[in-house]
């Protein structure tokens, strides 16, 4: 797609795009990079998702720039390696590098096993990591938890038993009851994991927007979209998320100042009526590049001035909850103190939360939220 073929405003006009070459990232420094993997292998019952990236690229080029300076870069497709664990390895390697230098890597699957992968880029960084995941399953195997093949519905067993672990939270939003068991559900209780229903989403996204904040990495099942909204994809059923939800959830995504990764999978050209699911796609990396330059930059730092803090007691003066508001997104943090010498550099973890539960605070009620981030810091 030459550039000749779009208008001045158009993403395709601006977008440096690298067919042959891997780009100097230091060289006129892009904000995002955008790349395919061209891997379905380990796609359970979805073959043909792997040239999911060049569909969608027909349609996201033509999209309009909002209201900033597009530094978007595209790095073309990671070809299918001569296995699986090859193509593994170089997303890996590419998502590593990009992530250090300060570029935020945009994957299209493939599988959404390649969610393993992008974890992996986490492992030399020196961090601990949350994970988001917008799926309307569990991609657990609860019978063999440590035997699990890995595939795109095993993988979490793979990013929650990786060693090293430096694994902090995992978050499943968007899942649907019946396609989930009692005993995955009780394993995410156990691990104080976070899991938010289909139901709990629709028509109250917002809700949902602390979850995602706390996200260091984002992977995003199309499957989780109901299938009159996006048909491409094996997996598509009637109940899911509206597009324009999902258009929102990854608004929050690039919104965050946490997040440095995202990943759309399980997007199969071959199933796709009249490219409608492409054309959402397409649309929802947009939502992630608008929400990423209306980043607010205002996880609490200094100045302690662009922030009100509220403190509360719960429990009969047991415990003392302080809140952070920032000044200028009205947007919520509460803190969670570590325990012992979890942490040298810190006393406390800075957890994004909502005006609610500063609200169940003040009622005198311990929200569930600072309990499990309690737990995981014990």
């Amino acid at each position: 797609m030459p550039e000749a073929d779009f208008f001045r405003s158009q993403i395709g006009a601006t977008l440096r795009v690298y067919d042959e070459i891997f780009p100097d990232l230091e060289e006129e420094k892009p904000d995002l990079a955008l790349f395919g993997v061209l891997d379905d292998r380990m796609a359970i019952g979805n073959a043909g998702c792997d040239d999911a990236a060049n569909a969608i690229r027909k349609h996201l080029y033509p999209l309009y720039q909002g209201e900033y300076k597009l530094k978007l870069a595209d790095l073309g497709n990671i070809k299918a390696g001569e296995t699986v664990t090859d193509t593994y390895a170089a997303v890996k390697t590419v998502c590593e590098e990009l992530i250090r230098s300060g570029i935020i890597p945009i994957l299209i699957g493939g599988g959404q096993d390649i969610t393993y992968a992008q974890y992996l880029a986490y492992e030399k960084l020196e961090q601990k990591v949350e994970v988001a995941v917008v799926d309307s399953r569990f991609d657990l195997d609860q019978e063999n938890t440590e035997s699990a093949p890995l595939n795109s519905q095993t993988y979490l067993n793979h990013i929650i038993l990786h060693e090293p672990d430096y694994l902090f939270n995992l978050n499943n939003l968007a899942y649907q009851t019946y396609f989930v068991s009692k005993e995955s559900i009780a394993m995410y209780d156990k691990l104080y994991f976070t899991a938010v229903r289909l139901g709990m989403i629709a028509d109250q996204v917002g809700q949902v927007e602390p979850v995602i904040r706390a996200a260091d990495m984002l992977s995003f099942d199309i499957n989780a979209i109901r299938f009159s909204d996006a048909p491409g994809s094996a997996h598509a059923t009637p109940n899911g998320l509206f597009g324009d939800e999902a258009c929102q959830l990854c608004r929050y995504a690039g919104m965050s100042d946490k997040l440095t990764s995202v990943g759309f999978y399980e997007y199969n050209p071959t199933l796709d009526n009249r490219e409608q699911t492409a054309i959402l796609v397409a649309q929802m990396i947009w939502y992630f590049i608008e929400g990423f330059y209306n980043r607010k930059h205002d996880a609490p730092l200094l100045p302690k001035s662009a922030y009100i803090t509220y403190r509360t007691t719960v429990h009969n003066d047991a415990y003392e909850l302080v809140f952070i508001k920032s000044k200028k997104s009205d947007r919520w943090w509460m803190q969670v103190p570590y325990s012992g010498s979890q942490s040298v550099n810190e006393r406390y973890h800075l957890v994004p939360c909502r005006y609610e539960d500063y609200q169940i605070a003040v009622g005198g009620e311990m929200p569930d939220l600072w309990w499990k981030t309690h737990q995981k810091l014990v």
